[in-house]
């Protein structure tokens, strides 16, 4: 059978371009070609052609949901490429990148480089550590840590070796990581120090499959057996010959597993995403070039990883794009999301960086601070060349006034040669996008999901329109499903990109892949007549009200947001119940050593309540109605949100504000800052339920 798939194989969907003549209420979009991108010269040649030049292990399904499983690729007219592995793509880059540095890592007060090539052979040093130790082929190394050039190097020897890596996010509980490394038949652990260790010794005895753990930063306790340093593990490669690693790479195909990626676990147990060699060579190519990252033969991209490397966003962009196109990644300090994040950019000066939405509103709340203890004629300055640049490129004017006080300011925050500014993960309120405009920086939206991969739909210098996640790739497709009225319908993809399915999850797959092979999101959206696709919500997170109206929080949710600046989180409530209710917190400062929200008021907080002539400087000065002159200005912002509401059904008629602001240690937000909508519930049961009480 043919490892690969055409599209016209069951999929009957019609090109139309009046999606109101469609019966299905579907609506199908080719992209343009991949290689109009990269604009490339090379005679085209059949895919039966490329197919036959490809070495791919047989199959006969799109999908699997064994580690060892293969799949067929999803190969067509629009992406004809020869499959590659990621050995593969690793040794072309090595030819044309070698002498480029391509980590660093600041020990002490000195940036520590690896080139290219040095990486290749410490990689090839790992595989041969993970194989003296006894992984076995489509086993896991499970990787427990903050990014580092050890993580890098782990992954990419894990992949060599013929493992499969799977990363687990480092705010874990100890029962969360013996999911990831128990579901993943883990052979071998890496953690970055001992409090990560001590997770894994609490439940190491409950894991089969494991053989050893290894430590990559800080020293070692006390010696337990199995148990390596980074530099005894690195050693052990030693005793193992070139030959033998050789013969298993030779052995790996493009369209078996390497990766698992497993999903925050938003609703539900985590599931174990897996990814072929090509949807991440395929991925790392395409994605990466529709949001223009340049190769280095152009010019070196740089950038700072310190986004959690086990989630696909900081995965695909740091790690397998870094390797694609020759980039330097700078890694930054395990307390980057504590504040010191702004430090390592200013001493890396990157060309592109990524941020989670939650990240961008940080570095927002933090310039807002910044500018209102200047003084008032530096204070005005600012302002204006904000508002300046905000209305020019609200309007696309080319001229900008590129005033000195934004350059500044751009150079105070380490983004000075900073040209591209991604956002993905989550959906970016207005008011953030609206604020970045003013500073002439456009936040490009990524969007997509674990199953495709990361980016499904692209923004970029050339493809950008405000509030839109942009374009799918080239080389993807997308259609809309259920299309109701308003052109809005469940987004659904296409494309190399696509999982192989969730590992040991048959009926899971099963569900996320439609009967042609095609990939639900889950996601509701619409697309503009130029292909710009706009996320309109989730359909879990859909809300249903008593009276049967439909109502998708978020937009509703940003409104409030953007009413109110002394509003953190605000989370809007009213499935199956007979009106819209909200639970809101108060944007407080960090404690920095746990980042735990305190009670203190931030500064733009404070600033909010003495405009509206109050004195408070605590969230407990205000909540339980102690603050009558916050909680009236709450109540006419909210009625200003009410006022704009489409139907009656659409108005927030009760609120309350928490004691505390939502965070990933408290529980409400997950790994990346995500909403976690099913805990909030749970969590804030009781002042939900007193707003219904008759």
């Amino acid at each position: 059978t043919s490892p690969a798939v055409s599209m016209s194989t069951g999929t009957q969907i019609h090109q139309q371009t009046d999606p109101t003549n469609d019966q299905l209420g579907r609506r199908y979009v080719d992209s343009l070609n991949c290689d109009d991108l990269l604009s490339n010269a090379a005679e085209k040649k059949s895919i039966e052609e490329v197919l036959a030049g490809a070495e791919l292990a047989p199959a006969q399904c799109l999908w699997t949901t064994e580690a060892s499983g293969s799949v067929q690729l999803r190969m067509d007219e629009l992406c004809p490429e020869q499959p590659i592995t990621v050995y593969q793509m690793f040794t072309n880059s090595v030819q044309k990148y070698g002498k480029l540095t391509a980590l660093a890592s600041k020990r002490g007060n000195k940036w520590e480089k690896v080139t290219f090539s040095e990486y290749y052979h410490l990689s090839r040093m790992a595989a041969k550590g993970f194989l003296k130790l006894g992984l076995e082929q489509f086993h896991s190394v499970a990787i427990l840590g903050f990014n580092s050039a050890e993580w890098f190097i782990a992954a990419v020897g894990t992949v060599f070796a013929g493992g499969i890596m799977a990363g687990i996010y480092t705010t874990n509980s100890p029962d969360a990581c013996l999911y990831v490394a128990k579901d993943s038949r883990a052979n071998i652990i890496v953690v970055e120090n001992q409090k990560q260790l001590d997770k894994i010794l609490q439940v190491k005895d409950k894991l089969p499959h494991l053989k050893a753990i290894v430590q990559y930063s800080g020293s070692l306790k006390e010696k337990l057996p199995n148990f390596y340093s980074w530099e005894e593990f690195m050693g052990l490669g030693l005793e193992v010959s070139d030959q033998e690693l050789d013969e298993i790479i030779s052995s790996q195909k493009a369209n078996q597993c390497c990766a698992l990626i497993y999903t925050s676990g938003t609703t539900g147990s985590p599931k174990g995403v897996m990814l072929s060699h090509d949807n991440i060579t395929w991925t790392a190519h395409h994605a990466s070039r529709a949001g223009d990252m340049q190769p280095a033969e152009i010019r070196q991209e740089s950038l700072v990883s310190y986004l959690p490397l086990s989630h696909i966003a900081a995965q695909i962009y740091d790690l397998w794009t870094g390797i694609q196109w020759g980039e330097q990644v700078s890694f930054a300090q395990p307390d980057a999301l504590k504040g010191s994040l702004v430090d390592t950019l200013r001493e890396v000066t990157p060309t592109a960086h990524m941020g989670v939405p939650r990240v961008w509103e940080k570095i927002m709340e933090k310039i807002k601070e910044g500018i209102s203890r200047c003084g008032y004629m530096k204070r005005k300055l600012v302002t204006w060349a904000m508002s300046v640049s905000l209305e020019a490129n609200q309007r696309l004017t080319k001229y900008i006034i590129y005033s000195l006080v934004l350059q500044k300011l751009r150079a105070e925050l380490g983004i000075s040669n900073c040209v591209k500014f991604f956002s993905g993960a989550a959906p970016i309120g207005n008011e953030t996008l609206q604020f970045f405009l003013g500073l002439n920086i456009r936040l490009y939206e990524a969007y997509g999901m674990s199953e495709s991969s990361g980016p499904h739909f692209m923004s970029g210098p050339k493809a950008y329109r405000f509030s839109s996640c942009g374009k799918v790739v080239p080389g993807c497709r997308y259609k809309l499903v259920n299309v109701d009225a308003d052109g809005i319908g469940e987004v659904c993809f296409w494309g190399r990109n696509v999982f192989m399915g969730f590992l040991n999850l048959e009926d899971k797959t099963k569900e996320a892949l439609d009967e042609d092979g095609w990939l639900r999101s889950g996601d509701l959206g619409k697309v503009d007549e130029d292909g710009f696709l706009y996320i309109t919500g989730r359909i879990k997170e859909l809300i249903i009200t008593a009276g049967g109206e439909n109502i998708a929080p978020l937009s509703i949710e940003d409104a409030v947001k953007q009413e109110l600046p002394i509003i953190s989180n605000a989370m809007l409530i009213g499935d199956k119940r007979k009106f819209l209710s909200m639970l809101l917190t108060l944007k407080c400062t960090i404690n920095p050593e746990t980042t735990e929200p305190t009670d203190i008021l931030s500064l733009g907080a404070v600033e909010f309540c003495q405009r509206h002539g109050s004195q408070s400087t605590k969230v407990s000065d205000i909540i339980g109605g102690k603050d009558k002159i916050v909680y009236q200005s709450i109540e006419e912002g909210i009625e200003r949100v009410n006022s704009k509401a489409t139907s009656n059904a659409q108005r927030i008629q009760k609120w309350t504000i928490i004691g505390k602001d939502f965070s990933i240690v408290g529980g409400e937000l997950g790994p990346t800052m995500k909403l976690r909508r099913p805990v909030v519930l749970q969590m804030y049961h009781g002042e939900i339920e007193s707003f219904y009480r008759e």
